[in-house]
């Protein structure tokens, strides 16, 4: 029930702090800050809980609250390198990962290897309103 609660403050925040920002009003941006992996080869070619179609080649990530649409930057503190991609998908559903990327987005920043690694976030564009 307590984590239940935590996810739910943690979305509502989320959210709040996405419309906050695409008013104009503030300059605060979402950040966070967390493991990060990467698809396996088997999603290649599964559809996304975005409707979309997963392709390893693509600058694409799942996370959990982030509207589908938003672009993230996913920065590699270790390497200073990072990268853009946009949300097409749920999950990490690992303790501690904060993002799953398409293996294109991980070998950008040099995560392959790693397998997992520690990443910032930052949204740099909300997703399109509908």
């Amino acid at each position: 029930m307590l984590l239940f609660l935590s996810r739910l403050i943690t979305a509502g925040l989320l959210t709040f702090s996405l419309l906050l920002g695409s008013c104009g009003g503030s300059k605060s941006a979402f950040t966070q800050s967390g493991g990060a992996s990467y698809y396996a080869d088997k999603f290649e070619g599964r559809k996304t809980a975005s409707g979309t179609t997963y392709r390893s080649n693509k600058l694409t990530a799942a996370h959990n609250t982030l509207p589908f649409g938003t672009v993230v930057r996913v920065t590699n503190p270790r390497n200073k390198r990072s990268v853009k991609v946009t949300v097409t998908d749920r999950g990490p559903h690992a303790k501690g990962r904060v993002i799953d990327l398409s293996r294109k987005a991980a070998r950008k920043i040099d995560i392959v290897d790693a397998g997992v690694a520690p990443v910032q976030l930052k949204v740099v564009r909300a997703a399109a309103k509908r």
